[in-house]
């Protein structure tokens, strides 16, 4: 009988560096004059409205044009002090490429995505640059962000930036969340999430607290109570369960966990199938399917239970997934992990279809063998450490548009808010806007504690 074959070490050790490396090198210097030359420098830019952040697209790369990146990269950081990331991550091809004027006429938009990380890891990069931002005076207030991911690191540094104090918890041993724990490796490479935090702390006035975890270490009362204000970027915790019996074997796992072990270990070290199938269609599908792949794997089938036009992945990372040898399959929903010999043999599914626009099974059944089986059916908010006090929208944070919450001093923004679209470019909108209102609160007098008043005069 042919059982499992889960294990490490499947390539030759150079092969690990040259797989998982930057998937998209960036642009030299004389790539990205040329392509900055394309740009027509719109008037009311359409690229500059369908960016989250509203980054002033043709500012910036009409300063890449005049060879000047740390003006470029001072234009993309203002907007969004996390613009090295979303460069190299956000669907810029479904955002501000897709609405490049370009398009009209051509059938290739000015290349956006790779001009802004040419911009900002320009200036990372170069010796003895001078800061971007320098810190207000300070204001005396404290405030608390939980979770270092997009959200939480960008509303600290726009605090920090307004000359608040600020305390950044997270229960992990990095900060990044997402950025860190969450991404495909080919597109982080080079260690890249904690240079751009390195660069973010650099303003001075954010203390991490790692190693921390609300509900268990904090808790939102004590923290109401030590500091004025509170931001809540707490992220996605819980991971969806497949709906069937899941037994607990070495081949059945979570995706976000593999991507995470994949970021934080050396890759040799990592355990792959021969044969792989990851249940789900969004990007973090993708990025466990290909990474499969690229560990070695012979066979990866990400199988999702609606058709092609209900994958929430892009059209772009469906194709790059397919360039890699992944195949896709809809119109499938899985029915029973089966394991002989305490290993995962394989898992069957239910061939399903639509019927008066409810998704229902045909009574076909099939089998793929599968040694490793990763889910990646979505995850969900976990409410827990929060408690009662803060209304819930969809199973969410329900803030308004500044993302304050239904208590006091306190605000919330990334994936835990309600009504977003899980977007790393809009999880730093809705810090950098939430820092934003917190100090008009702060400065009206309007979120502060009666203690903290009289501790601050």
């Amino acid at each position: 009988m042919d059982l499992a074959d889960l294990k490490s070490g499947r390539l030759a050790p150079a092969e690990y560096a040259r797989r998982l490396g930057d998937a998209h090198p960036p642009l030299n210097r004389t790539q990205a004059l040329i392509e900055a030359e394309r740009c027509y420098y719109c008037f009311d830019a359409p690229c500059q409205t369908a960016c989250p952040t509203g980054i002033d697209v043709p500012s910036f790369i009409q300063r890449i044009a005049q060879d000047n990146p740390r003006g470029a990269a001072e234009a993309i950081l203002t907007a969004n002090p996390l613009g090295g990331m979303c460069a190299r991550v956000c669907p810029t091809e479904v955002l501000c490429e897709q609405a490049c004027v370009r398009n009209t006429n051509e059938s290739k938009p000015v290349e956006i995505g790779l001009l802004q990380r040419f911009a900002v890891e320009a200036h990372f990069v170069t010796p003895g640059a001078r800061p971007l931002f320098e810190r207000a005076q300070p204001t005396g207030h404290r405030v608390a962000v939980v979770g270092a991911g997009p959200a939480g690191l960008a509303a600290a540094h726009g605090l920090a930036w307004r000359g608040h104090e600020v305390t950044l918890f997270d229960a992990a041993h990095k900060l990044g969340g997402l950025n860190e724990y969450g991404l495909a490796t080919y597109k982080v490479a080079g260690g890249f999430a904690q240079r751009e935090i390195d660069w973010l702390l650099s303003i001075g006035g954010i203390t991490p607290r790692l190693n921390t975890r609300l509900g268990r270490d904090i808790t939102l009362d004590g923290m109401l109570a030590e500091y004025d204000a509170v931001f809540l970027g707490l992220g996605l915790q819980g991971v969806n369960a497949l709906g069937i019996a899941e037994p607990e074997l070495p081949g059945l796992r979570d995706a976000v966990d593999f991507i995470a072990e994949l970021r934080q270990s050396a890759p040799e070290i990592v355990p792959v199938g021969r044969r792989v199938v990851v249940i789900g269609g969004g990007m973090t599908a993708v990025d466990a399917a290909v990474q499969s792949k690229l560990l070695g794997a012979e066979q990866v089938t990400m199988v999702y239970r609606r058709g092609p036009d209900g994958l929430s992945a892009s059209l772009h990372e469906q194709q790059w997934a397919q360039t890699n040898g992944v195949t896709i399959r809809c119109w499938a929903r899985p029915v029973a992990v089966e394991a002989e010999g305490g290993v995962v043999r394989g898992i069957r599914f239910a061939a399903t279809r639509l019927e008066h626009g409810k998704l229902v099974d045909t009574g076909e059944q099939f089998f793929l063998e599968a040694d490793l089986v990763l889910r990646a059916i979505g995850q969900t908010f976990v409410a827990e450490p929060v408690g009662a006090a803060i209304a819930l929208e969809a199973g969410r944070i329900q803030t308004d548009a500044d993302g304050a919450t239904s208590l006091p001093r306190v605000w919330a923004g990334g994936d835990c808010r309600a009504g977003g679209r899980d977007l790393t470019v809009e999880a730093v909108e809705h810090g950098k806007r939430a820092a934003a209102a917190i100090d008009r609160a702060l400065g009206l007098g309007t979120a502060r504690h009666t203690d903290t008043e009289a501790r601050h005069g």
